[in-house]
């Protein structure tokens, strides 16, 4: 009796007390969510074992089993085939050109009329071409305004460009021309700067003759082309080179040209 004591523990004492307990926070809640879960699967999986069928689910199942067994010999219209010679697996028609399986089985199960989805498959098919027609014209549109604004941007890059040659063009002119002790240009706007200046002068001297163009009148690109003309002709300098050549020969054979294409 004292050794069955003995051997059992006493409930005041230390090891009662001291037993390590798993108090992490959250812990039970777990626990909880766990449970609620295993119940609610179990609900659900008993739920659907005593759903009662509906009556066009249980007409779905057996029509899709009997359109999945081939008919047989107790099927009068296969009976009268058979007795035409017919065998299963074999395309009908007396050449066989016809169809091996039978034509399938579409039940209607919604409410609308005959034609009803066709007209619906029309319709969105309409509309769904009509949405691509507008947005390849809208794919259109924005491609042509794109090449506008590349083609207004190159125009004005060309542009600048041929003011820049203009004014260096000018600016070689009147350089040359005063080494030659001209004190005048052919025209005012040969020189740069100067075009502005005679243009009072020249309406105060003289009215101009109807024939006679005034610099107004020309784009840059022509101006462009008589001065270089006036350079190589007069001066015997390309503008484009850069260089001012000794002789008319010399000029024809090592220059590419009269033009800024003829020299890229």
């Amino acid at each position: 009796m004292k050794l069955n004591m003995a051997e059992e523990e006493d409930y005041m004492s230390d090891s009662f007390i001291n037993v390590q307990q798993d108090i992490r926070p959250g812990l039970p809640m777990l626990r909880q969510i766990r449970e609620a879960r295993r119940k609610e699967e179990k609900q659900q999986e008993a739920n659907l074992k005593n759903r009662q069928k509906s009556l066009k689910e249980e007409e779905q199942e057996r029509r899709d089993i009997g359109l999945k067994n081939a008919l047989g010999c107790e099927n009068k219209g296969f009976a009268l085939l058979q007795k035409m010679g017919y065998k299963s697996g074999q395309a009908l028609g007396k050449s066989g050109e016809g169809i091996v399986e039978p034509i399938p089985l579409n039940v209607k199960t919604g409410k609308s009329g005959l034609g009803r989805e066709a007209l619906l498959k029309r319709k969105a098919e309409e509309k769904l071409e009509s949405y691509r027609r507008k947005i390849h014209m809208k794919n259109q549109a924005d491609e042509t305004a794109a090449e506008q604004f590349r083609l207004r941007f190159k125009h004005k890059h060309d542009e600048v460009k041929l003011e820049g040659d203009l004014r260096r063009s000018q600016r070689a002119c009147q350089q040359l021309d005063t080494q030659k002790n001209i004190q005048f240009p052919r025209e005012a706007w040969y020189w740069l700067g100067l075009e502005e200046e005679t243009e009072e002068e020249e309406e105060e001297e003289k009215e101009p003759d109807k024939d006679e163009y005034k610099s107004e009148d020309l784009s840059v690109l022509e101006k462009l082309q008589i001065l270089t003309g006036y350079l190589r002709e007069e001066h015997l300098y390309c503008i484009w080179c850069g260089t001012a050549y000794e002789d008319k020969e010399d000029l024809s054979s090592n220059c590419p040209g009269p033009t800024s294409a003829d020299h890229d």
